[in-house]
């Protein structure tokens, strides 16, 4: 293949009920293109001489691209190529020389899965251009092991989602990473951004070494009546326990405004309020429309920080990386 473009949606990590166990891909209705891209094409070798190239190009775009350190050996991307190279060693296939862009479309830090769509986007696009050497457990384990070494943990919330689509419950099984669950289709996630930055690495430090064993217990009674409430589709059961026992007493600190903008949302009327990921985004359902836009609006003036930030009403995006 000479060259190929995939896009790698945004997605939201916990969803509360779910600490490192659930995640779900998102796109806007508006059908915007929001998350990463990645561009992978043969290096043009002039007269045939490939030794004038030392290693492969890489080009950094996108509407987020200033936000990311500067040279190639700092970006996640050029990890990617690295590690995706040394892989095809161990299938016996010689590396070839190719130029890679990366479209940045969303921040850093940002609670919305950034990097998992940098890593996902860049192994898929790297997979689709050598023809696929690699079956999708095997990419998935790939794309986890680098996204370990960035966040220094290896979960799979962000990536399993991005890269698969719809919604994803994490597995602890040595052949089977994760499974899907059915989504509720006529529900609408408000996204909003408000451009504060807090680090995975912080926002994983505020929470303390261990917890009281009613704790653990609600959580995992929450998650699996969860489970349960998406399999018979029961929309009421579902979203009624989307509370986080685990991160979000700790961390909803780290977002002005939370705190009143999750009563403000409920009192709309939206099934369930929670931080996505590690936030500072929040999130917030509802199965009615006019309640989505009334939150977005709302949002949009009162929760924002910046003129960077930006809120979006999504749908489960239920295709994950694809090539476009």
């Amino acid at each position: 293949m000479k060259s190929v473009s995939v896009f790698a949606p945004i997605s939201i990590g916990n969803i509360s009920v779910g600490f490192d166990t659930l995640g779900l891909a998102v796109s806007p209705v508006d059908g915007s293109l929001v998350g990463d891209i990645i561009h992978v094409s043969a290096l043009q070798i002039q007269n045939g001489d490939e030794s004038t190239f030392a290693e492969d190009e890489f080009i950094l775009a996108g509407t987020h691209a200033n936000r990311l350190p500067a040279g190639k050996t700092n970006n996640i991307v050029w990890q990617c190529i690295k590690a995706f190279n040394q892989a095809l060693k161990s299938k016996n296939i010689e590396a070839k020389r190719i130029s890679v862009t990366l479209e940045k479309n969303i921040p850093t830090s940002s609670g919305l899965g950034s990097s998992a769509c940098s890593v996902v986007a860049a192994f898929y696009g790297l997979n689709e251009f050598y023809q696929q050497p690699f079956n999708p457990q095997q990419l998935l384990k790939l794309m986890g092991a680098l996204e370990a070494e960035i966040s220094g943990s290896l979960h799979y919330d962000n990536v399993a989602p991005c890269y698969l689509g719809g919604l994803q419950l994490m597995l602890t099984g040595p052949d089977k990473i994760t499974q899907s669950l059915p989504t509720f289709d006529d529900c609408y996630w408000v996204m909003a951004y408000p451009d504060v930055e807090i680090s995975t690495k912080a926002a994983r430090e505020i929470l303390p070494a261990t917890y009281e064993r009613n704790t653990t217990i609600q959580f995992g009674q929450n998650l699996a009546a969860f489970v349960d409430a998406c399999y018979r589709q029961d929309k009421n059961q579902a979203f009624s326990l989307l509370t986080d026992v685990i991160a979000e007493p700790y961390r909803k600190q780290l977002l002005p405004g939370y705190e009143l903008a999750r009563q403000q949302l409920m009192e709309f009327g939206c099934l369930a309020v929670g931080i996505s990921g590690s936030g500072p985004t929040l999130f917030a359902v509802t199965d009615d429309k006019v309640i989505a836009e009334k939150a977005q609006h709302w949002l949009h003036k009162n929760y924002l920080q910046t003129a960077e930030g930006f809120v979006h009403i999504c749908k489960t995006d239920k295709a994950g990386a694809r090539k476009i």
